[in-house]
C-alpha cells in the first residue's frame, strides 16, 4: 500500500522494505560522484603519493568498493544485491578539488544507485581520514547520482 506515492510504508504507515519479487531482472548500472575540496598543498601530497599514512587513492579505492558491497548493511531499506562490478576513479581540477567517481553494475531486480553513492561517499571520507592531519578544513561536497540505467524507470542522466 502506498502512502502519498511512497512505497516504503506498509498499511500501518510504518517503514518497510519494498517488495521487488515481481520485478524483472535487468542489467543495471549507476555512476555517482563526490568532490573533496582541500588546500592545494594537500592535493599535491595526495597526487605525489607523499601523504604519511600511505597511498590515499589506493586505500580510498578499496574503501569505496567495500562500501558498495556493504550498502544494504548501512542503509536500512536497501535490498542486498549481487554487485557484479564496482570501480572508482579519481581526477583533480589542478587546484584544490579531488573528484571521486564510481561505477557499479548488477543484473537484478533493483538498481545500484545507492551502492554508487555509498562508494563515492565512503571513498571521500577515507580521503578525509587519511589527510586530516595536514588539512582538517577539507570539505566533502556534491555527492550526487550522475547516471543510472536499467529497470522500469529507464535511463537517467544528471544535468
Amino acid at each position: 500500500m502506498k502512502m502519498d506515492g511512497l512505497t516504503h510504508f506498509n498499511e500501518e504507515k510504518r517503514a518497510q522494505m519494498v517488495d521487488i519479487t515481481e520485478k524483472d531482472e535487468t542489467r543495471r548500472v549507476a555512476r555517482a560522484q563526490a568532490v573533496v575540496v582541500m588546500r592545494p598543498e594537500t592535493l599535491g601530497l595526495i597526487l605525489e603519493g607523499k601523504m604519511k599514512k600511505g597511498d590515499v587513492l589506493a586505500v580510498a579505492q578499496v574503501a569505496g568498493i567495500m562500501a558498495a558491497k556493504k550498502t544494504s548493511e548501512l542503509i536500512p531499506m536497501c535490498h542486498p544485491i549481487m554487485t557484479t562490478k564496482a570501480d572508482l576513479s579519481f581526477t583533480d581540477d589542478g587546484h584544490d578539488r579531488l573528484i571521486v567517481t564510481s561505477e557499479v553494475h548488477t543484473v537484478g531486480k533493483t538498481g545500484v544507485e545507492m551502492e554508487a553513492l555509498t562508494a563515492v561517499t565512503v571513498a571521500a571520507l577515507t580521503v578525509y581520514d587519511m589527510c586530516k592531519a595536514v588539512d582538517r578544513g577539507m570539505q566533502i561536497e556534491a555527492a550526487r547520482l550522475l547516471e543510472k540505467s536499467g529497470g522500469k524507470s529507464g535511463h537517467f542522466f544528471a544535468e
